[in-house]
């Protein structure tokens, strides 16, 4: 339990639509975007159980300015979601400005958040990502160019970054700095190096010290990495000073994480542990949800299947059945699997261990030549036109 309650979290907005002119996030809670999971069915389900920041999908700042049907139905928010948050990868500061600026005058953004911390090869090989902020300049000039493109809009700008590199490049004190500097609204560091990938635990006191790294310019900082329960959220706080919390794969299969967060922030004992039988529901409303953003019921089905692991993780299901959850492909084959579920209570235990993406560590794939020079501006590298990290 917290020894002293949380601030809520705001962004301040200009306009928009928002009368006071900014987000305030009472629970300080953020869905980190994660490619292949984080649609708009996955943020409405998430957000339906009470908390923060919902962010949609990385997209490329190029997909966006080419107008890549799949990008901009990445972007497209679910019924009612507010504020409307856009992750973007760039490699080229006037590219991120044309593209912050297109989703500023067709107001199609609320918030934009920066990734430099994605470490997938074929974002870091191109400089993007986790490889970016150890070129200095070019990390400097793109949030400033993205600040500036949003400012007159009245939108926030946020970056999301990691440690750095490997242990022998550090990036992340630096980078935080450039970022304060240019007028970014937090801060949000995974506490893990690109050469770690998701292996082994987190570092949180590498965020306590970004926390005070940061303390003489007011920038708040958001701390990612290894939450995986509503307790975690609050350990976090209280061992390191930042002033909220990045969830990723904790709530993967569990976006009731959410409600067991704001429960924990303020101060409550009862847990979010659902009985089999709610968990049940929850997965079909999450079927229901991704028919409709998909608009083709085969597609959504095909899509909930990688879900189902991570629903029922901790549950006993008899092997044939959870085959058959595997293979589901309508709505109605999965009604008729959840109804020969027995009600089971929620396995806390297996439940809130790590689950997703477990990647070994590994050299990072970077550019050539790319560790020689921090302070080179190396030539731009063009970004995939194609979105979702």
């Amino acid at each position: 339990m917290l020894t002293k309650p949380v601030s809520p979290l705001r962004l301040p907005i200009s306009n928009g639509g928002f009368a006071n002119n900014e987000v305030v996030l009472d629970t300080p809670v953020v869905l980190a975007p994660m490619a292949g999971i984080t649609n708009s069915a996955f943020r409405t389900l998430c957000r339906e159980q009470g908390a923060g920041l919902f962010v949609s999908e990385m997209v490329t700042a190029r997909a966006l300015i080419e107008r890549h049907p799949e990008t901009m139905r990445l972007i497209t928010p679910g019924e009612g979601e507010t504020p409307r948050s856009v992750q973007l990868y760039a490699v080229d500061p006037k590219v991120v400005g044309l593209a912050i600026k297109m989703l500023m005058e067709e107001n199609l953004a609320d918030h934009i958040d920066l990734n430099f911390g994605c470490p997938v090869p074929k974002v870091t090989r191109r400089g993007g990502g986790s490889a970016l902020p150890y070129k200095r300049k070019l990390f400097s000039e793109i949030v400033h160019a993205s600040v500036k493109a949003a400012a007159p809009f009245g939108v926030p700008v946020t970056v999301k970054m990691r440690v750095g590199i490997d242990p022998e490049h550090p990036t992340y004190l630096e980078a935080a700095s450039a970022a304060a500097d240019a007028g970014v609204a937090w801060v949000a560091l995974h506490a893990r190096y690109a050469s770690q990938m998701y292996e082994g635990k987190a570092d949180w006191s590498v965020i306590a010290k970004l926390v005070e790294h940061l303390a003489p310019t007011g920038v708040p900082v958001l701390g990612n990495g290894d939450i995986w329960s509503g307790a975690d959220g609050v350990r976090m706080v209280e061992e390191t000073g930042c002033a909220g919390v990045v969830v990723g794969r904790g709530c993967l299969g569990r976006p009731w994480l959410f409600a067991d967060l704001v429960s924990a922030f303020n101060g409550e004992s009862n847990r979010a542990q659902p009985t089999l039988f709610e968990v049940r529901e929850i997965m079909f409303r999450h079927a229901e949800l991704l028919v409709t953003f998909f608009e083709s019921e085969d597609r959504a089905l095909r899509d909930l299947r990688k879900h189902m692991a991570w629903y029922l993780k901790g549950f006993s299901v008899v092997r044939e059945l959870r085959a058959q959850f595997g293979m589901v492909s309508t709505l109605a084959e999965l009604r008729g699997l959840l109804d020969q579920l027995e009600d089971q209570p929620y396995p806390t235990a297996v439940a809130e261990s790590p689950r997703g993406r477990n990647s070994h560590g590994k050299p990072v794939s970077l550019p050539a030549n790319w560790l020689d020079d921090p302070d080179e501006i190396p030539a731009i590298t063009i970004d995939d036109s194609v979105s979702g990290g």
